[in-house]
C-alpha cells in the first residue's frame, strides 16, 4: 500500500513538472541572496542607510534563512512537505512585494527578515521532495543534478539580475520580479504536487530541540556576520560564539536523549552524509567569497558598472548549470559521487589559486575569465555529487530534516566565507593603503588574499574527502549510490 505521506505525482510527466517548479522556487530564493549585492549602493543612497544599516539589508535575510532550515525541514516531515513548501513560497512572495514597496529602511529590513523565513520553509524541504519524487537511481541523479545546477548558478545569476534591473529600471524591481514568479510557481505547485500528510506535530515535535537549534544557528550566523564590525577576537564576538556553541551542544545532547528527536543522530553516522556536509561547509565558504570578491574587483578596481559586472559573471553561471545538469550526473553514474566530488574540489582549488595571481590592471578575458571558468567547472562537478552524498541517508520519514541539514551547512558556509574573506581582504587592503600603496593596488592585494583563502578552503575540503573516502577501505555504498554506480551512462 502506498504511504500517503509521500508527495509523488502519479505520472513521469508530473514528476518532471514538479521538479521544474521546485527548481524554479529554489532559483528564485537563492538568487535573492545575491541579487541585493550589486544594488546595495543604490539602495543605501536612496533610503539614506548607514553602513551598518546597509549590512542589515543582507543580514536580515541570511539570519532567519540559515537559522530556520533545520526546523523547517522537520516541519515538512511532520506536517507534509508539500504544505510547508507552498507556505514558504507564499510567505517569500508576499515579503518580496513588501520589499519592493519599502520606502523606509525599517520596512525593508523587516520584509527581508520575512523573506528569509519564507525562503527557509520552501528550501528546506525542496531537496527532500526531489529525492522522494525520483526513486530510480539514474532519474534521481538527473533530478539532483538539475536541482544542484539551479542552486549553484543562482548566486551568479543574482549578480546579473541585480545589475541589469538596477541599471535599466530601479532597485525596487529586484524584489518585484519575484512576485509573478512566486504566484505562478505557488499556483501550479498546488495543483501538480500531491498533498502529503505527515504524522502531525504529535509524531515528533521536539519543541525544546527546535528552540535550541534555531536560536543557536541564528546566533551563530549573527556572530559571524558581525565580525566585520567588531572583529573575530572581540569580547562581543567570542561571547556570542560561545553562547551559540553552548546552544548547539545542548541541542545535540537533547537529540541523543529525546524520545522523538528533531534530528536523529544516526543520520550523521553515515560517512557520506557527514562528510558531504562538512565538505560543503568549507567549499561553499570559499566559493561564496569568490563570487562576492570578483564582483567587487570588477567594480572597485576595473571600474565596471553594475550591469557589466553582472554580465561578467554570466559565463560562470552557464558553465556551472550545464556541467551540473549534463556532465556531473553522468560521471557520477559511471564513477560514483565520491570520485566526481574529489575531482571537482581540485578544479575549484586550482581556479581560485589562479585568481590569487590577478594583477591590479587585470584584463577580463586574460586574468578573470579563465580561472573563473575552471572554478565554475569544478563547482558544476562537485555540487550535484555533494548533494547526492548528503541526501544518501534520507528516508521517507526524515527526508525533510536531512534536506534542511544539508541546506543549513550551505548557508553557514556562505555566511562564514563572506565574513572571513571580506574581513581579511579589507585588513590587507587597509594596511597597504596606509603604507602609501595606491588604492587600486591595495584593494587588489586584499582581494587576492581572499582568493587564496578560498583556494585553501577548497584544498582542505579535498584533503577531508581523501581522508574520509580514500584514506582506507571505503565504506559500503548505500543502495542508491551502489545502483547509480553500476548503472550505465544513459544518454
Amino acid at each position: 500500500m502506498t504511504d500517503e505521506r509521500t508527495a509523488r505525482p502519479p505520472g513521469a510527466r508530473s514528476r518532471w513538472l514538479a521538479l521544474v517548479l521546485i527548481c524554479t522556487a529554489s532559483m528564485m530564493i537563492i538568487l535573492d541572496g545575491t541579487i541585493v549585492t550589486v544594488a546595495l549602493p543604490v539602495i543605501q543612497a536612496d533610503l539614506g542607510l548607514s553602513a551598518s544599516g546597509s549590512a542589515w539589508v543582507i543580514n536580515a535575510y541570511l539570519i532567519p534563512f540559515a537559522g530556520m532550515l533545520l526546523l523547517a525541514g522537520r516541519l515538512g516531515d511532520l506536517l507534509g512537505r508539500t504544505r510547508v513548501f507552498l507556505a514558504g513560497v507564499a510567505v517569500f512572495t508576499l515579503a518580496s512585494l513588501l520589499c519592493g514597496l519599502a520606502a523606509s529602511p525599517e520596512l525593508l529590513i523587516a520584509a527581508r527578515f520575512l523573506q528569509g523565513a519564507g525562503g527557509a520553509l520552501a528550501s528546506a524541504v525542496g531537496l527532500g521532495m526531489v529525492v522522494l519524487l525520483f526513486a530510480e537511481p539514474r532519474e534521481r541523479a538527473r533530478a539532483i543534478g538539475a536541482h544542484a545546477s539551479v542552486g549553484a548558478a543562482g548566486a551568479s545569476l543574482g549578480l546579473i539580475a541585480g545589475g541589469v534591473l538596477t541599471d535599466v529600471l530601479n532597485w525596487h524591481w529586484i524584489f518585484f520580479v519575484n512576485v509573478p514568479v512566486g504566484v505562478v510557481v505557488g499556483g501550479l505547485a498546488a495543483v501538480v504536487l500531491v498533498a502529503d500528510r505527515g504524522p502531525g506535530l504529535r509524531g515528533g515535535a521536539d519543541v525544546l530541540g527546535a528552540v535550541l537549534v534555531t536560536a543557536g544557528l541564528m546566533l551563530a550566523v549573527y556572530a559571524i556576520i558581525a565580525t566585520e564590525r567588531h572583529g573575530w577576537v572581540s569580547a562581543r564576538t567570542l561571547g556570542l560564539g560561545a553562547l551559540a556553541l553552548a546552544l548547539l551542544v545542548a541541542f545535540v545532547v537533547r537529540q541523543a536523549t529525546a524520545a522523538r528527536p528533531l534530528l536523529r543522530l544516526r543520520v550523521l553516522r553515515s560517512r557520506d552524509v557527514a562528510g558531504a556536509n562538512l565538505v560543503q561547509l568549507l567549499t561553499v565558504a570559499g566559493m561564496f567569497g569568490f563570487q562576492v570578491v570578483v564582483a567587487l574587483y570588477m567594480q572597485q578596481v576595473l571600474g565596471y558598472g553594475a550591469a557589466r559586472t553582472g554580465w561578467g559573471m554570466f559565463p560562470v553561471a552557464v558553465v556551472i548549470g550545464l556541467v551540473s545538469l549534463l556532465v556531473s550526473t553522468r560521471l557520477t553514474a559511471r564513477f560514483g559521487g565520491r570520485a566526481v566530488l574529489t575531482v571537482g574540489l581540485v578544479l575549484i582549488a586550482v581556479g581560485l589559486g589562479w585568481l590569487s595571481r590577478t594583477p591590479h590592471d587585470g584584463r577580463y578575458l586574460i586574468d578573470l575569465l579563465g580561472p573563473m571558468m575552471v572554478a565554475g567547472l569544478g563547482s558544476g562537478l562537485a555540487l550535484p555529487a555533494m548533494a547526492g552524498l548528503g541526501m544518501s541517508g534520507a528516508t521517507e520519514e526524515d527526508s525533510g530534516v536531512v534536506s534542511g541539514l544539508f541546506n543549513t551547512t550551505q548557508q553557514i558556509g556562505a555566511a562564514f566565507g563572506s565574513a572571513t574573506v571580506m574581513a581579511l581582504a579589507a585588513a590587507r587592503a587597509g594596511e597597504l593603503h596606509a603604507a602609501g600603496i595606491p588604492a587600486a593596488q591595495a584593494l587588489t592585494s586584499g582581494y587576492t588574499v581572499a582568493f587564496a583563502i578560498g583556494a585553501a578552503l577548497a584544498a582542505l575540503s579535498f584533503v577531508i574527502s581523501i581522508t574520509l573516502w580514500w584514506g582506507g577501505r571505503a565504506p559500503s555504498a548505500g543502495p542508491a549510490e551502489a545502483a547509480a554506480t553500476r548503472a550505465p551512462i544513459d544518454v
